[in-house]
């Protein structure tokens, strides 16, 4: 009668490690809302910066690019789910960075963008050690034109100037997203060169 207590606590406690392993992006596809997605490590800058973002996810068409990012400085890369609602940017920022700056960039980014509108709510920041850099990282909620956005950004060292990226989704989708764009960050990879 007690094993089968134990063997039913067993049988639950594996169905919740399942639950969680189907979580892992590197590790088959996760669900995220309603649907699966399969996550894809993907080289950008020559081969030389790799991270896992779903394998559907396009470069978002030059229109939408103009209308969603209307700064002649937008993103140099823009991948995004088919309506563009969830985009993944990186971006090579002429502006030299070094690890130990990293935490002090951080805020001064989320300094500059809490004046440029006060109407942001903040939530979590902090500097994430992944495969050895420090990634600076801050989150919040902005308005749209007709809605609500869920905005994570990160910012590296990467070849000695900064690397940023974003992570954004309607604010309405955030639960499901958050975790997921959290380990999107911790799959980042620096492809170093190799020494002669």
């Amino acid at each position: 009668m007690e094993k089968r207590a134990d063997e039913k606590i067993l049988d639950f406690i594996n169905e919740a490690e399942k639950r969680e392993a189907r979580k892992d992006i590197c590790s088959g596809p996760v669900k995220i809302g309603e649907r699966y997605y399969e996550f894809e490590e993907k080289d950008f800058f020559e081969e030389k910066l790799k991270i896992y973002i779903p394998k559907d996810f396009e470069d978002m068409p030059i229109e939408a690019r103009k209308f969603k990012y209307p700064s002649e400085s937008r993103p140099e890369i823009i991948k995004s789910n088919e309506n563009g609602s969830i985009a993944i940017t990186l971006n090579i920022i002429d502006s030299p960075l070094d690890e130990e700056r990293v935490e002090e960039l951080k805020d001064g980014m989320k300094t500059i963008i809490k004046r440029t509108n006060p109407a942001n709510v903040f939530y979590e920041d902090g500097v994430l050690e992944v495969d050895s850099k420090n990634i600076g990282y801050f989150e919040f909620k902005s308005s749209a034109i007709d809605d609500f956005l869920y905005n994570l950004i990160f910012l590296l060292e990467f070849e000695e100037k900064t690397l940023m990226g974003t992570f954004s989704c309607l604010y309405k989708n955030y639960e499901d997203w958050r975790d997921v764009a959290v380990q999107v960050i911790n799959t980042i990879r620096i492809v170093k060169e190799e020494q002669e």
